[in-house]
């Protein structure tokens, strides 16, 4: 006998037990038909799985397939729709991952699929297994980077069981929760989508005047202004401790403190020499990466105030009649602004990633703004709506993992 989960639908009271899957369900592991043999990948017949795919979660295509002949020669097997996978090896966080077939097919020999006796709910063994994925590669065997799983080592996992009324009611109540987080990441991606194209197509290309979608009522030409006309550098120093918040600059959430983004804080201990910055100032991370090949420009937008290196160039907005906060934010999430960047960046200046750019020529660099402070209002204010729909789905979907975290723990007993 078992002790039963700290959560339960109403009705259900027996005791749970324990089944080791190899008592329960059958399990086999596939196999590779040879590549150098043409006629085994073609025609295209069967499905066939790499346990790369295996994070889809719910299998209902594959990105390969194989033929017949493919399968008749190869240990490949087929394998039931419903049954549980499990990655048995593979990169990086592949091992120990789990997914239901939603379709017949077969799988490479780095995946074992588990096919359950009429006892067991399908889709009641894959969220219990979810939830144990980190035991699942404490117990594969080898050392921790190169270990592996096996048909032995899966056969021995322990799964709890109880009546299958229970197990159809927490199998679905979490495949819904699963579908209204996936609803929730597709809207924050398309909106992604949107605001790139929007970006591409609502802000001039280079050495043209007209952007090629616009707020209906504005006609005239963009103007072409030195960055270093419409701001001002800002190198006031932390002397008197005003903040102790030491920030960095991430491409994708902007200047954000540095404990929160490394973990850790970077920072001397002592930053009064560091520059302060404050909330709606602008700063230039010189470091490039591979979401910011020529750096990244944030506005400081999170806190009231905050500390950078000095090997940022902070910069403000002289006057908001003539340049608005909103669209300056968003032009330097275009990549209008690299070109005049590559063009200042001395040659061999990538030293550890950092561009060697000085200040002097940073504020020589130009920008196309709308005459009309209002036509930079309206794109301004759009990209913020859109901005703040991605920000509300992203979070609504960090919730409901969060919340499906806690149910997980709670639903299913918890080992001791």
């Amino acid at each position: 006998m078992g002790n039963p989960p700290n959560i339960r639908f109403k009705g259900f009271t027996d005791d749970w037990e324990q089944r080791k899957v190899s008592d329960v369900a059958k399990i086999i592991a596939g196999g590779t038909p040879s590549t150098k043999e043409n006629s085994y990948w073609e025609p295209k017949e069967i499905p066939w799985l790499s346990s790369g795919e295996v994070h889809k979660k719910y299998i209902t295509f594959t990105d390969d397939m194989i033929s017949q002949i493919g399968m008749n020669n190869s240990s490949a097997k087929m394998v039931a729709k419903d049954s549980v996978l499990i990655a048995l090896a593979g990169q990086g966080k592949t091992r120990g991952t789990v997914a239901i077939n939603r379709i017949p097919l077969t799988t490479n020999q780095s995946i074992a699929a588990m096919t359950f006796n009429e006892n067991f709910i399908p889709e009641f063994v894959f969220y219990n297994l979810e939830n144990r994925y980190d035991e699942l590669r404490r117990m594969s065997s080898g050392d921790g980077s190169r270990g592996g799983l096996n048909k032995q080592l899966v056969g021995d996992i322990e799964i709890p069981y109880t009546e299958k009324k229970e197990q159809e009611r927490i199998g679905s109540f979490f495949e819904s929760l699963d579908r209204i987080i996936t609803l929730h990441q597709r809207k924050c991606d398309e909106t992604k989508k949107l605001k790139k194209f929007m970006l591409q197509k609502m802000f001039p290309k280079k050495d043209a005047k007209k952007p090629e979608i616009r707020f209906v009522g504005f006609t005239n030409d963009w103007e072409q202004r030195k960055l270093g006309e419409i701001v001002e550098r800002v190198t006031r120093k932390n002397q008197d401790l005003v903040s102790e918040l030491p920030l960095t600059i991430s491409a994708q959430y902007g200047l954000i403190d540095q404990n929160e983004f490394f973990d850790k804080r970077v920072a001397s201990k002592d930053v009064s020499g560091y520059y302060l910055i404050y909330n709606g100032e602008f700063a230039y991370n010189k470091s490039t990466s591979s979401d910011a090949p020529w750096g990244a420009i944030k506005r400081l937008d999170r806190y009231e105030n905050g500390v950078l290196s000095t090997l940022y160039i902070v910069f403000r907005i002289k006057n908001e009649d003539i340049l608005n906060s909103d669209f300056l934010m968003n032009y330097y999430d275009t990549n209008n602004w690299h070109k005049d960047i590559q063009a200042i960046a001395a040659e061999g200046a990538r030293n550890h990633g950092l561009l060697n750019i000085a200040p002097a020529d940073f504020f020589e660099t130009e920008l196309m703004l709308p005459q009309d402070i209002e036509e930079q209002k309206n794109i301004g204010n759009y990209f913020k709506s859109l901005n703040n729909l991605i920000t509300l789905h992203q979070r609504k979907c960090d919730e409901l993992k969060e919340f499906k975290k806690y149910m997980l723990q709670n639903m299913f007993p918890q080992k001791g």
